[in-house]
């Protein structure tokens, strides 16, 4: 059995991550910590794992944690996890952090879109983006994983057949994405608050989002040209998951059904990336508590405009359901382990 440990274990991620290790069959959850004001069991925490899950969550102790575990997720917020994973890889063990601290390739960039200066920049080389379908092999490898943000990761996947094939324009993409309250943290401020949002929709930090460079990153990787993401998040009035929705120009005549065929060819061996049949499109409800990114696309030959839209949950595909796949992958377990 993989032991493993969750830090930020009270967190809306580190939820989902103890819904989904719980249930695994190659893992056992040696250690829960949190920051807490006195030590409680997980089930007194969430009363959703009664029976399930007995052990108490504390305050981190970092040398204790690893006297218990081989693995570590760190569920921690941007700009904490770089305190704490440089300690546990020198304790040998292996970290797939959660937040953006490792994401980013750029120092400059990560402590200009971040607002804080990078206190393990060294291990920034080390780190390996975690989006398997693009990083398999890097992943199997690595002691350090940087677990995708969610917006990057069904964004990402939606534009990376037709970048990579140089079906449309690097110099215009457009994005209109709609998450879910999860997306903003267990502490949200006024602006997340029921009466505020809903019956309500709307957007914030339009083309201002710290995951743009990211999806810039990833995304020029792919092309092996400049790509800059033109993005407009908004706030839905739903508990969970993502839908993107992207603008592309082509750069030729292409018909739909050949798109749909460069997608699926694309992702054919894929286990997590489902492609919809022409005139069908993605719905948010049939990824919800799962690790599937669905996605459908529209053009015609008479019209340069390409949409593709996608859907993910964003606590599963865009967080912790995208960790333990790569916990999979460098456990040498099978890939859908654990996962739906």
């Amino acid at each position: 059995m993989l032991k493993v440990a969750v830090v930020g274990a009270t967190g809306y991620t580190g939820e989902e991550l103890l819904r989904l290790l719980v249930n695994h069959p190659r893992v056992e959850i040696a250690s829960l910590t949190a920051k807490v004001d006195r030590p409680q069991d997980i089930s007194d925490i969430f009363p959703k794992f009664a029976k399930k899950l007995r052990m108490e969550c504390a305050n981190l102790d970092i040398d204790e944690v690893a006297e218990k575990c081989s693995l570590v997720f760190l569920a921690l917020p941007h700009t904490v996890s770089m305190e704490a994973a440089p300690r546990f890889l020198e304790l040998g063990k292996k970290v797939i952090d959660l937040s953006a601290d490792y994401r980013l390739g750029d120092i400059e960039t990560y402590e200009k879109w971040y607002g804080a200066r990078h206190k393990s920049s060294g291990l920034i080389a080390r780190a390996v983006y975690g989006l398997p379908e693009f990083y398999r092999e890097k992943i199997r490898e690595a002691d350090l994983i940087a677990n995708p943000g969610c917006y990057p990761t069904g964004i990402i996947l939606a534009c990376a057949p037709l970048i990579k094939e140089k079906v449309v324009e690097l110099a215009q993409i457009m994005v209109v994405s709609y998450s879910g309250l999860t997306g903003a943290g267990r502490k949200g401020t006024m602006a997340f608050h029921f009466s505020e949002v809903s019956e309500n929709l709307k957007p914030y930090k339009v083309n201002q989002h710290q995951h743009i460079p990211e999806m810039d990153q990833e995304l020029t990787k792919l092309a092996g040209h400049p790509v800059k993401v033109t993005f407009a998040p908004h706030v839905a009035p739903i508990s969970r998951g993502i839908m993107n929705t992207i603008f592309l120009r082509k750069r030729e005549t292409i018909s739909l059904d050949h798109v749909i065929e460069k997608f699926s060819d694309f992702y054919r061996d894929e286990p997590f990336v489902r492609i919809k049949a022409s005139g069908s499109f993605p719905q948010i409800k049939d990824v919800v508590e799962t690790n599937y990114c669905d996605i459908g696309c529209w053009t015609d030959e008479t019209s340069a405009n390409l949409i593709v839209s996608s859907a993910i949950d964003n606590l599963t595909k865009g967080a912790a359901g995208q960790a333990i796949q790569n916990m999979n992958i460098m456990a040498g377990f099978d890939e859908t382990l654990g996962l739906v």
